[in-house]
């Protein structure tokens, strides 16, 4: 397993890193992990050679903490790296609220000490937050030893991540990069603002919530076939994150152990893009921008606060699929799977999705959407 050797974060860290968002789950309950395949497949990377395991106070319902804390305590603490996050947008009234749920964090990943530490998904509203309580505290934990690296993870506009480098020292940070997104959705600007200000950067979502692996239109999926027949699509789109300077990690949410071993393959011996393979990323960029495609990752943060019980990234993913293929009937077929109290017509354009969406997705417009096209 390659791994990159930052000097200002006194780390070597493996390039690839295992996100511990898109976990197996039993019964379709994010909150319900399915500790023996997950726990195999954590063994799986620990053993060859991935040491970078990031997780989050809200993953899984708050259960990816916990896992994460019964799977990786049993291998020595400092052989691998363990990365979590507080939420940015907490209504928080002082210290004593960050600190009640560091403390919970701590207990749940049986930890005495996190080697990263991000304020989760910094933007413009949440600016007052990190101004008034949490990068204070973030500093004060580094001091005490508690936190050994402070960062943040970022979706929003780029004018916002060069006010938060300005103004901010940190030790690292995580923007949303991918092959799509390089041009589409200002990653290469995001890129630059960090690199050019020397800050080590971790890249999350580099195959956009899995739709650069198998969730490509056929046109795609030629492409990258004639490309390179011997690699699956997520292997191409993860050696495109992975080839830019500055990149600490590039994380994975694995969810099979297919992904697994696809993803070890590629970081065993990972070599650069060469130009034909540039090319057909271009090319499938393209026709993506042409597709009308939702630029939905799957991260859940909508269901979460969603009073109707819409499942959202499950319509999404099943609307985007008919929005590439144009197969009405198919579209259909596959949208009964989803239960009747968890469909688009449930949905009562409250907004509260749009304003938690990392991506900035009017989600109650394509809703509404579904709901036409199936009605037709």
């Amino acid at each position: 397993m390659k791994k990159s050797k930052i000097a200002s974060l006194n780390a070597e860290i493996s390039l690839l890193g295992f996100g511990l968002m898109r976990l197996p789950i039993l019964d379709g309950k994010m909150s319900n992990i399915d500790y023996p395949k997950a726990q195999d497949m954590i063994d799986r990377a620990y053993k060859a050679g991935v040491n970078y395991y990031d997780t989050a106070y809200l993953y899984h319902e708050g259960k990816s903490e916990v896992f994460a804390g019964e799977t990786l305590s049993k291998y020595p603490r400092e052989s691998y790296y363990l990365a979590t996050k507080i939420p940015s947008w907490g209504d928080y009234k002082s210290e004593a609220d960050l600190e009640k749920i560091f403390n919970e964090q701590l207990e749940r990943c049986k930890t005495s000490y996190f080697d990263f530490y991000l304020a989760h998904s910094l933007g413009d509203d949440r600016l007052d937050n990190l101004k008034n309580y949490v990068y204070d505290f973030l500093c004060k934990k580094k001091k005490e030893g508690l936190i050994h690296r402070i960062g943040f993870s970022f979706h929003d506009h780029p004018d916002v991540l060069d006010d938060i480098v300005k103004d901010y020292q940190w030790d690292f940070g995580m923007i949303q990069l991918n092959y799509i997104d390089w041009e589409i959705n200002n990653a290469k600007r995001l890129y630059n603002t960090l690199f050019e200000h020397k800050i080590p950067i971790i890249i999350m979502e580099p195959v956009k919530g899995g739709t650069l692996s198998g969730k490509l239109s056929d046109k795609v999926l030629e492409l990258i076939k004639k490309a390179d027949p011997t690699s699956s699509p997520a292997s191409l789109a993860l050696r495109f994150a992975a080839s830019f300077p500055g990149v600490v990690t590039v994380l994975s949410g694995m969810t099979e152990p297919e992904h697994v071993e696809d993803n070890l393959k590629t970081f065993e011996d990972i070599k650069p893009l060469n130009d034909e393979e540039k090319k057909v990323l271009e090319e499938a960029a393209q026709i993506y921008r042409t597709s009308g495609i939702i630029p939905c990752t799957d991260c859940r943060y909508c269901i979460d606060v969603c009073p109707s019980g819409v499942n959202i990234p499950e319509v999404l993913v099943r609307y985007n699929h008919h929005l590439v293929n144009k197969i009405l009937i198919n579209f259909a077929n596959q949208y009964r799977v989803i239960k009747k109290s968890e469909q688009a017509h449930n949905c009562t354009n409250c907004g509260l999705c749009v304003k938690h969406c990392p991506q900035q997705i009017d989600i109650p417009k394509y809703l509404k959407e579904v709901v036409d096209c199936l009605a037709v």
